[in-house]
Parts: structure tokens; C-alpha cells; sequence
């Protein structure tokens, strides 16, 4: 029996600064927890897929929380900027420790400690089988790690967005509050904007749109999943140009 096929030939992952930390440990960042977020990554390199990352920084530091509470906002976001190299640094050294090569390309020059973003080098990395994680954000203030991974998914021509998360997809209303919840299979784009449904900020949520980068959105701690998510498997919600919803 032959191998199944993966969909995708090159995907940017989403993962939030939370997916690396452990609820209710003390650490900020938790390693076996980031092992099983790497281990999940070598599943799909393994088949072929080239894989790239983006990272955000909330288990550190979060730029607009802070900013709410009186700091400069400009100030908090580079901060929060940098939270984000460190989780990128965690996961490269995680991945690397599992026989998977990787770089970390920063939006912020930082030349002791990874390299700066280069769309033609970091598409060599993910042609030679490199796991590539973009940290740093955008590089600007004001831009959240959402319009980063629209971005670099643009920028590298990704053919589709992975975005993790603590539900199982996108639904017509919160599911922790409300049992009877619906969840979409598929929806368009033009649909999430008429139903309101957050899926990623505005900014991010048009560069996928009028690039037409498809985003699965799909619950990161499921053993496997993200294999799943790669070989085209229903799951979670997947938002794309044409997609009747369901």
C-alpha cells in the first residue's frame, strides 16, 4: 500500500506563545510540552511537507495587555517582539535535538542570535528540508503575529495557513459557554466576514483573502493532528476562496 499523499506542499504554521507553556506550571515556557509541539512538526517534515513557523510570544510577555495598563505601546509590542525570538529559539533547539534541522529568521536584526528575515534564503532553508521559524513579528509595532504568519505565508507562497488553537475549529458561538455550539466544516471568506466570526485580526484575515492562502484552523494538542491537518483530513474548520459552508 503506498503512502498517503500530503495536500499541502509548503504550510506556515501558527502557534501561539501559550501552546508552549503548560497550564498552571510555573515555567513560562515548558519544554516537554514544546518536545510535543516539535515532535508533531517532524511528522509532516518527514513526509515531505516544508514546513515554516510562525511564533507568537503571549506566554511571556503580551504588548497589548500592557499597553492597556499605562506602557507605552510601542515599547510593549517590540518587547512582545522579542518574547517571540525567545519561544523560536526554544523550538529550534528543541527540533534540532530530534534530528530536525532549523533557523530562526527575525524580523529585528539580531545577528548573534538568528538570522535576519530573507525571502530567498528562507525559502532555500524550507527546499532543503529546514524547518523555518520567523520570529520578531512583522518587525513593526502595532501588527500582531496573525499578520505575520498572512505575511510570510504571502511572501513564501505557502499554500495554506495552519493555525493552532485550544477548540477543534471555528463556531457559530463560543463553546465553552454554550453546549449546543455549532462548529463549520468549511466556510469562504466572504462568509467569516458576514457571520463576524474572529478567526485571525482583520489585517491578516484580508492578506489571506486577496491572496487566497486557505487557513485551517484546528486544535494543536490532538495527537497527530497536525498530520492530519497535512493529508487534507477534516480537522477543523477550513476557510478558504470558494467553500460552502456546512
Amino acid at each position: 500500500m503506498e503512502p498517503e499523499a500530503p495536500v499541502y506542499e509548503r504550510i506556515v504554521l501558527k502557534v501561539s506563545g501559550e501552546a508552549m507553556h503548560e497550564h498552571g506550571a510555573r515555567d513560562n515556557i515548558s519544554p516537554p510540552v514544546v518536545r510535543g509541539i516539535a515532535e508533531r512538526m517532524k511528522e509532516v517534515r518527514d513526509l515531505g511537507v516544508e514546513v515554516a513557523v510562525v511564533i507568537g510570544g503571549g506566554n511571556i510577555w503580551r504588548g497589548l495587555s500592557a499597553a492597556d495598563r499605562g506602557m507605552d505601546r510601542t515599547t510593549a509590542d517590540y518587547m512582545g517582539m522579542l518574547a517571540t525570538v525567545i519561544n523560536a529559539l526554544a523550538l529550534r533547539s528543541t527540533l534540532e535535538q530530534i534530528g530536525v534541522e532549523a533557523r530562526v529568521q527575525t524580523a529585528i536584526e539580531m545577528k548573534n542570535v538568528a538570522e535576519p528575515f530573507i525571502l530567498g534564503r528562507a525559502v532555500r532553508h524550507l527546499e532543503l528540508g529546514r524547518v523555518v521559524i520567523f520570529a520578531a513579528g512583522t518587525g513593526n509595532p502595532y501588527f500582531s503575529t496573525d499578520t505575520t504568519a498572512a505575511l510570510r505565508a504571502s511572501e513564501i507562497r505557502a499554500d495554506v495557513i495552519l493555525k493552532a488553537t485550544k477548540v477543534d475549529g471555528v463556531y457559530d458561538r463560543d463553546p465553552n459557554k454554550f453546549p449546543d455550539a455549532r462548529r463549520y466544516d468549511r466556510l469562504t471568506f466572504t462568509e467569516a466576514l458576514t457571520k463576524r466570526l474572529q478567526i485571525m485580526d482583520s489585517t491578516a484575515f484580508s492578506l489571506c483573502m486577496d491572496n487566497k492562502i486557505p487557513i485551517v484552523v484546528f486544535n494543536m494538542y490532538k495527537p497527530g493532528i497536525l498530520r492530519e491537518a497535512v493529508l487534507g483530513r477534516n480537522v477543523g474548520t477550513l476557510v478558504c476562496d470558494e467553500a460552502p459552508a456546512k
